[in-house]
């Protein structure tokens, strides 16, 4: 295999290594999201299968109140509903993947950089060949 042929093969793998890492990085984005929307929207709960008029809830984080377990002394519904570990769950989930997928797409856009580098590196030396001869 002559040195273009192996180059361009090696800016391929480091395009789809890059394609990875940009796949990992929405995958973690959707697990933010995911996240924000268990903590930060309000939801409903049924009080019995289907309640025709199901209690409406606050967010899990931003309440009127002191804090969003309030109801747990009270006997509410909404206590455990959006619990805390599933919203932790996703959002330490989404570490690894996040590190992962940086960690692919810097070393794809890296490896394709330094090709390129390379290939200018080589085109200069060519021309001051050619001008020597």
């Amino acid at each position: 295999m002559r040195s273009r042929e192996f180059d361009l093969d090696f800016r391929d793998r480091a395009s789809r290594i890059r394609s990875w890492g940009i796949g990992l990085l929405s995958l973690a984005a959707l697990l933010w999201t995911w996240c924000f929307l268990l903590l930060l929207t309000p939801y409903e709960v049924d009080e019995e299968p289907d309640d025709r008029y199901p209690q409406e809830c606050e967010s899990r984080l931003l309440t009127e109140r002191g804090t969003a377990n309030d109801g747990l002394q009270r006997g509410a519904w909404c206590e455990n509903e959006r619990d805390w570990p599933e919203a932790l769950a996703v959002l330490g989930l989404s570490v690894p993947v996040s590190v992962a997928g940086v960690a692919l797409f810097t070393s794809g856009s890296l490896s394709r950089r330094m090709s390129a580098h390379a290939e200018a590196m080589r085109e200069l030396d060519r021309l001051a060949d050619a001008r020597k001869n």
